[in-house]
C-alpha cells in the first residue's frame, strides 16, 4: 500500500485517552434527541461544535487556547501554561444554543426533523466565530461572539470602605497601635470600631469583583427553500465567502452574505424519476482550488468537478473509480459500495472515501483506481464462496435489522499522513499512508482496551429514501433474520458515525451515542 510519491512510513501512533463529555452513567436511558448527528473542529483547532438530534449545537473551546493567554498573569503561570501548551490540547464546554426546531412542510405533509446533519465552521471576522448548521431542508449562518460580564455577587455596604485609600490608612494607622494612647481616652474603642469595618470591607471587596466570560449566539442568515430532498452535505469553500449545500440529486452554490438565492450547479433528476440509477451522497469543496469540487454517489464513484468549464458540472467531471474491482454482481452490491462520506486531504492531492466495507484513498492524478485500500468490516463478509452466500447469512441480516445502510464518516489529520473511521462495538480504526497492517483499534471508552459486552441488535422500521429507490427496491417494515451469522466479537447496537481530528495535532473527537470521547498520541 505504499505510495510511490509518498515520504516512507510515519511511525505507529500510540492512542491514549483524553477527555470525554456527556458520558452516561450505569442504568441511565440514551434518549434519541441526545445523539450527537454532527462534529467538527474549526481551521484553529480551538473551538470544537457538535449537534445532535434534538436540533442543539454544543460548542467546546480549548483551555490552553489563545483566550487563556491573553490573561494578566504573573511569570511562573505564563510559564506553566507556555509548558502545558505543548502537550495534547484539552477543551472545556463554552456554549449550547438551539439551532434547528421541528417543523411541517403543510405542501407535501411531511415531518421536517430538527435533527442537525452537519456543522461546518466559516472564517472568524471581527473576534467571532461563525458556523453553519444544517438539517434536512434549512441551513443557518451562527455568529458566537464573546464578552466579559461583570456579575455583583454580593454588596454589604460600609461607607468607610469607599475606597483603597481608606484600607491603606486603616492599616496604616491601626500599626502603631504599640503607642501610648491619648489623654482623651477614646483611641482603643476608636480603632476597634475601625478594625471592623476593615474587615468588611475586605469581605466587600472580594465578592464584588467577578468578571466572567459568556458567548453569546445569534443567527445571522437562514438559507431555506433551495432543496425539495433532504440535505446531507455542506461545504466551505476557500475564497471565504461561497459554500455548497448538497441533498440526494443537487448541488446548489450560495453566498455567504446572500440568503435568498443560490444557483444550482448540478442536478441529477432524471424527467422520470423511474429512470433514477443513483444518488448524491456526500460533497467537498477543494481545499486551496476555489473552483474545484468533489462529490460521491451511491454507485462507488467520485466524481472531480472545475466550475470553471461549465455552469453545470454534471457533464464536465473526471470519474474516479474502482477499476481493479471485480466482484459479482448481487442484490447487496450497490448497497454496500454507496460511498457515505468523502474528505480532502490538507494538501488536496488525496481523497479519502468511505463506503460501507472498505475505506479507500484516491490520488486526484490517478483516477483508474484507489492508491490503498484497509478493509473495515472484512469479519461481516460471508465465510463460504462470494456469490452463494453474499444473498443470506451476515449481510442479509444486517439488510434486516437496517444497519447496511449506516453511514459512516472518515477524517485526514492535519499532515495527512494518518486517517481514521467508525466502526460497529464503537470502535475508531485508524490508518497510516504506507503502513501495511490492520493499523490501530481503539474502542470509544476511558479503558479503550476494554471490551464491552455483547448487546443483542434489534431490527428497526425502515424508512423510505431515494438510496432505494434508486437500487430498485424497497420494503415495507422488517423480518427477523434467523440466520445468525454475526460475528459474535461485535455489537452492532453501538457504532462510531461521526469523529474528526484536530487539524493541528494528533486528537481525534469521536461520537459514541450521546457521548463525546477524545483520544490523543
Amino acid at each position: 500500500m505504499t505510495l510511490s510519491s509518498d515520504p516512507p512510513a510515519p511511525l505507529p501512533l500510540e492512542w491514549k485517552f483524553s477527555q470525554v463529555f456527556g458520558e452516561r452513567a450505569p442504568g441511565d436511558d440514551l434518549h434519541d434527541g441526545d445523539m450527537i448527528s454532527a462534529i467538527g473542529f474549526d481551521k484553529s483547532g480551538d473551538f470544537l461544535a457538535i449537534g445532535d438530534r434534538g436540533g442543539r449545537c454544543v460548542i467546546f473551546e480549548r483551555k490552553d487556547g489563545k483566550h487563556t493567554l491573553n490573561l494578566q498573569h504573573p511569570r511562573h503561570k505564563l510559564e506553566q501554561l507556555d509548558f502545558t501548551s505543548t502537550q495534547h490540547p484539552e477543551f472545556q464546554f463554552k456554549t449550547e444554543f438551539q439551532s434547528h426546531e421541528p417543523e411541517f412542510d403543510y405542501l407535501k405533509s411531511v415531518e421536517i426533523e430538527e435533527k442537525i446533519n452537519k456543522v461546518r465552521w466559516c472564517a472568524t471576522s471581527s473576534g467571532s466565530q461563525f458556523m453553519l448548521s444544517t438539517n434536512d431542508k434549512t441551513i443557518k449562518l451562527w455568529q458566537v461572539k464573546e464578552s466579559k460580564v461583570k456579575k455583583v455577587k454580593e454588596m454589604t455596604p460600609y461607607p468607610l470602605a469607599s475606597s483603597d485609600n481608606m484600607l491603606l490608612a486603616e492599616r496604616s494607622f491601626i500599626s502603631r497601635e504599640d503607642k501610648p494612647p491619648f489623654p482623651n481616652g477614646y483611641r482603643r474603642e476608636w480603632i476597634e470600631k475601625m478594625a471592623k469595618n476593615m474587615s468588611s470591607s475586605e469581605d466587600m471587596h472580594m465578592k464584588v469583583a467577578d468578571i466572567e466570560d459568556n458567548a453569546q449566539t445569534r443567527c445571522r442568515k437562514v438559507y431555506a427553500h433551495a432543496h425539495d430532498f433532504n440535505i446531507n452535505s455542506i461545504s466551505n469553500n476557500s475564497d471565504g465567502e461561497t459554500f455548497l449545500s448538497a441533498d440526494d440529486l443537487r448541488i446548489n452554490l450560495w453566498n455567504l452574505e446572500i440568503s435568498d438565492q443560490c444557483f444550482n450547479i448540478l442536478d441529477m433528476k432524471p424527467p422520470n424519476m423511474e429512470d433514477l440509477t443513483e444518488v448524491l451522497t456526500a460533497a467537498e469543496f477543494h481545499p486551496i482550488h476555489c473552483n474545484l469540487l468533489a462529490y460521491s454517489s451511491s454507485r462507488g464513484f467520485i466524481r472531480l468537478v472545475d466550475m470553471r468549464q461549465s455552469a453545470l458540472c454534471d457533464h464536465s467531471a473526471r470519474i474516479l473509480q474502482d477499476g481493479d474491482s471485480h466482484v459479482p454482481k448481487s442484490f447487496f452490491t450497490e448497497i454496500i459500495a454507496s460511498i457515505s462520506d468523502i474528505k480532502f486531504s490538507k494538501d488536496g492531492r488525496h481523497i479519502l472515501s468511505r463506503d460501507y466495507m472498505n475505506l479507500k484513498i484516491w490520488d486526484m492524478h490517478m483516477d483508474s483506481s484507489p492508491v490503498a485500500i484497509y478493509k473495515i468490516h472484512e469479519h461481516l463478509r460471508p465465510k463460504v464462496p462470494y456469490p452463494v452466500a453474499l444473498a443470506a447469512d451476515v449481510l442479509s441480516e444486517l439488510y434486516n435489522n437496517d444497519r447496511i445502510f449506516d453511514k459512516f464518516g472518515c477524517c485526514f489529520s492535519g499532515d495527512g499522513l494518518h486517517f481514521a473511521t467508525g466502526s460497529y462495538s464503537n470502535l475508531v480504526r485508524i490508518f497510516s499512508h504506507g503502513d501495511g497492517s490492520e493499523g490501530a483499534t481503539i474502542e470509544a471508552s476511558k479503558t479503550p482496551n476494554s471490551r464491552k459486552p455483547i448487546l443483542q441488535t434489534a431490527p428497526r422500521a425502515r424508512r423510505s429514501s431515494l438510496s432505494n429507490l434508486a437500487r430498485g427496491f424497497y420494503r415495507h417494515g422488517h423480518e427477523n433474520s434467523s440466520s445468525g451469522g454475526n460475528d459474535s466479537s461485535y455489537d452492532l447496537s453501538s457504532k462510531i458515525l461521526h469523529l474528526a481530528w484536530h487539524p493541528e495535532t494528533n486528537l481525534i473527537a469521536s461520537a459514541a451515542g450521546n457521548s463525546l470521547f477524545m483520544y490523543y498520541a
